[in-house]
């Protein structure tokens, strides 16, 4: 997992507040979060060893995300403390619907540099998948990815938050995962339905990647590679919070390909895990267990992807 690791701190309001109004919150936690910290975590939930490379700062913040993570089993050895850096935070707004608003402050993740990086090569090199996203310097990003692909490991992207990105790149990328607003972006469309996503993913497809799932929230989410176009459904779930469900689905996909699963069934265990994260508050709080995700399946039988 090459990736960010903040601190969110989220507050519940029965409605967001309107532009320059105060409104009493019903609820504050302050847990753990970022991409990275979130998809690292929703790996070894569902039971594959995951290591993390990324930058916190000199701060109490920093040494609580460093000790959660540890706490979770993951591999902390190359988890940097960028000197006279403030670990990242987010800052969440959750209303009684479970949309969310959040707001990102960086802090230390954008110290991540490819030297940093290229300091983990062995264990990059060694994995069974690598996972990343956008939360840190595209320097960084691009470096693991190399690494990654040149050493034959299995690349999956998580293009969040959406910037444009180097063909040269997507070519690298095994497996990208945007959501729809993302996939949107990336490929210069609007994507509202299952249709414009396989649309964008075909665009991305164009451009070098060599799969694509996009999700798509309560609608689930579609597959495409040069032979399959899968439409992966949705479980059914009473939402709470939406707050870490796209990181449930991609730390989940990345553990199921890297114990050598096939796709459909990687992806019916992501859109599990996704809609799991939906039933809890909270972003790490909220991540499944392997354990949770067979269970979902195992009420629900008769849900399967559907080739298209």
């Amino acid at each position: 997992m090459v990736g960010s690791f903040s601190l969110d701190l989220t507050a519940r309001v029965p409605r967001m507040p309107l532009v320059g109004e105060t409104l009493l919150g019903t609820d504050f936690q302050m847990v753990p979060g970022g991409k990275g910290n979130n998809q690292a975590v929703a790996a070894a939930r569902a039971g594959v060893p995951t290591a993390c490379v990324g930058c916190l700062g000199q701060d109490d913040f920093g040494e609580r995300v460093r000790g959660f993570a540890a706490s979770e089993g993951l591999d902390v050895s190359h988890l940097c403390t960028a000197p006279g850096a403030v670990t990242g935070v987010a800052q969440i707004t959750v209303d009684a619907s479970g949309q969310n608003a959040i707001v990102v402050v960086p802090g230390a993740n954008w110290a991540l540099t490819p030297e940093l990086v290229r300091a983990a090569a062995p264990l990059i090199r060694g994995a069974g998948v690598l996972l990343t996203q956008l939360e840190v310097p595209l320097e960084a990003v691009q470096e693991a990815i190399q690494l990654a692909s040149g050493a034959g490991v299995r690349t999956v992207l998580n293009p969040a938050p959406a910037r444009p990105l180097p063909d040269a790149l997507l070519r690298q990328v095994d497996v990208c995962v945007p959501n729809e607003h993302e996939a949107g972006q990336l490929a210069g469309m609007s994507v509202d339905s299952p249709a414009s996503a396989l649309r964008a993913a075909g665009v991305l497809i164009g451009r070098g990647c060599r799969s694509v799932v996009v999700t798509l929230g309560a609608r689930g989410a579609v597959y495409m590679d040069v032979a399959r176009r899968l439409l992966v459904p949705p479980l059914p779930v009473k939402a709470v919070d939406s707050v870490a469900a796209g990181d449930a689905f991609c730390g989940t996909l990345a553990a199921a390909l890297a114990r050598g699963g096939d796709i459909e069934s990687a992806l019916l265990k992501a859109s599990a895990a996704g809609g799991l994260a939906t039933t809890r508050a909270g972003a790490t709080s909220s991540l499944p267990t392997d354990a949770d995700v067979e269970r979902l399946l195992g009420d629900h039988p008769q849900l399967a992807v559907e080739k298209l």
